[in-house]
């Protein structure tokens, strides 16, 4: 179902973010099966549902985020994400992109961005490493890459960036000022990450990151 007025809404709130409920790739599941490793027994959980595409917009797979029961966080079992189908290559487009292109690895971190600068289309590649293999929409000039602040981050940026320069495709790489940026979102508020993403976006996409 929808996003807005459910435990998906809530826990989206709970990390800062507003905008989680308008896009409709995103759905809640009030019964999504789950099950850790070594258990032999599934079991419902509410979950926030991400449908991963391609570039036809075609269904190629979902990505689930298990709740809490209240949806003030995520559930506490050991596995909390999962994600199933035809991944490489494919991302959860949040937004629809034109000639500019924002993409990370978390729906979180990529919501992050979007909650501070509406006007950035933002994709979510679920990891590192299908970050790096992302297939790049034709027609793409620019290209923004939201790392993660840690190793795996950096190198699936490295791999994604030479391969948009293969193409002809400008790179600029953001970096958060924390972990992530849905961790600078909820330590500072959306307008200091905006202010944030405006030193690192360029000339021609400031116009971008005015609400």
């Amino acid at each position: 179902m929808p996003v807005a007025g459910t435990l998906a809404e809530t826990y989206l709130r709970s990390r800062g973010i507003t905008l989680g409920g308008k896009t409709s790739v995103l759905r809640f599941h009030p019964k999504c099966w789950h099950r850790d490793e070594g258990q032999t027994k599934s079991i419902p959980r509410p979950a926030l549902i991400g449908a991963v595409t391609d570039g036809e917009g075609a269904l190629q797979g979902v990505h689930r985020t298990w709740l809490a029961p209240d949806g003030q966080g995520k559930a506490a079992v050991e596995t909390q994400r999962r994600a199933m189908g035809h991944l490489l290559g494919n991302a959860v487009r949040l937004t629809q992109c034109d000639d500019i292109l924002v993409i990370g690895e978390g729906i979180e971190t990529m919501l992050s961005v979007r909650e501070a600068a509406p006007g950035l289309p933002v994709w979510a590649a679920l990891s590192s490493g299908h970050l790096g293999a992302v297939l790049l929409p034709e027609g793409l000039r620019r290209l923004y890459i939201a790392i993660d602040r840690d190793p795996a981050g950096q190198r699936a940026a490295e791999r994604l960036t030479a391969r948009a320069a293969e193409v002809g495709i400008a790179v600029w790489v953001l970096e958060p000022r924390l972990g992530d940026f849905n961790d600078d979102l909820r330590a500072d508020g959306p307008a200091v990450l905006r202010q944030h993403l405006a030193r690192q976006i360029g000339p021609k996409d400031q116009q971008r990151l005015e609400i």
